[in-house]
């Protein structure tokens, strides 16, 4: 309802409810199950959310009535056009396809490690860092969505030293004890560059950046000659009102033959398939797991949004519409 200048507070949105559409030739209704909130809302709220207007956001639901034939009563689908209870879909429409039969494989995994965080974590591994066997790996905001899937997707890929930051001791001793990190540190406890250094004594080679600001600093500084750094997020500078600064150590990019390169997942959505059979055996037979957390409640998506935005989420931040 309204454009944050910094963070944003529950005053920017507003609960609204209106008719459950019936469906049109050619789509179907379908009844949310749970619906994704995600640092890239924050970026949105600032001009690529209408004002006064339903929000996308991926989710998962269940078919109720179909006149799509693609579709049929009971399907489970993903969908953009999550924060509502119910949506108006065509399969294959903004993002719309139905859910694999993957037996064994938890509903929540379709919006976590399977769903967009876990591929722009497999396409920063596999593509934009292309992480060999052996190679060391720094993650920021390594206890986020796409952190926890990094540490998890890097050690299937027989990555050699996982290091991981992240924002408190708790959410650290879960990455080393669950995640499969090999060190952790809370970034509050001192200078990133200076723990990232003391995790790391003999350097890094990949750095996945989820975070911008001084852990991009600290990584350049960690980084061995021909490093690379994969940027896919800089929740560091979401709600700032200033443009952050440059990394001071911009020079050692040149010194170091490093490279750095953005990647975003809309544009790697034909990789889905690849991730799927990597994953699904592993989550089938219990190797892995998804790391979520799970917020009941549709009238609770806002307070799970800022939350999230906050760090108040260890894995994928999901709400239970339920």
């Amino acid at each position: 309802t309204a454009r944050p200048h910094g963070f944003p507070t529950p005053d920017h949105f507003a609960f609204v409810k209106s008719p459950v559409p019936s469906p049109a030739p050619g789509t179907a209704l379908v009844e949310n199950l749970y619906l994704s909130v995600d640092p890239y809302h924050r970026e949105m709220m600032d001009g690529d959310f209408a004002l006064d207007a339903p929000l996308e956001g991926r989710a998962l639901g269940r078919v109720l009535v179909s006149r799509d034939p693609g579709l049929a009563e009971g399907d489970l689908v993903l969908h953009r056009q999550g924060w509502r209870t119910h949506a108006r879909v065509t399969l294959g429409g903004a993002g719309t396809r139905k859910l694999p039969p993957h037996e064994g494989v938890p509903h929540v995994a379709y919006l976590s490690i399977l769903g967009g965080t876990g591929l722009t974590a497999y396409v920063a591994l596999t593509r934009t860092l292309r992480l060999a066997e052996g190679e060391d790996l720094f993650v920021s905001a390594a206890a986020g969505g796409v952190g926890t899937a990094a540490g998890r997707i890097a050690r299937l890929l027989g990555a050699g030293r996982i290091i991981g930051s992240t924002g408190s001791a708790a959410k650290a001793a879960y990455l080393t004890g669950q995640v499969g990190y090999d060190a952790a540190f809370d970034h509050h406890d001192g200078p990133v560059g200076e723990s990232l250094a003391k995790a790391a004594p003999d350097g890094i080679d990949a750095y996945l950046d989820n975070v911008g600001g001084t852990h991009l600093e600290g990584a350049i500084s960690a980084l061995r000659e021909y490093g690379r750094i994969a940027r896919v997020g800089t929740v560091a500078q979401y709600n700032a009102t200033e443009p952050p600064a440059a990394p001071r150590n911009l020079p050692d990019m040149v010194e170091k033959s490093l490279r750095m390169e953005g990647m975003h997942v809309r544009n790697h959505t034909a990789v889905q398939g690849e991730l799927e059979d990597f994953l699904v055996p592993h989550l089938r037979s219990g190797r892995i797991s998804p790391d979520v957390t799970v917020t009941e409640g549709f009238g609770e998506t806002v307070h799970a949004f800022l939350g999230m935005l906050r760090g108040a989420n260890t894995g994928k931040a999901v709400v239970h519409v339920a």
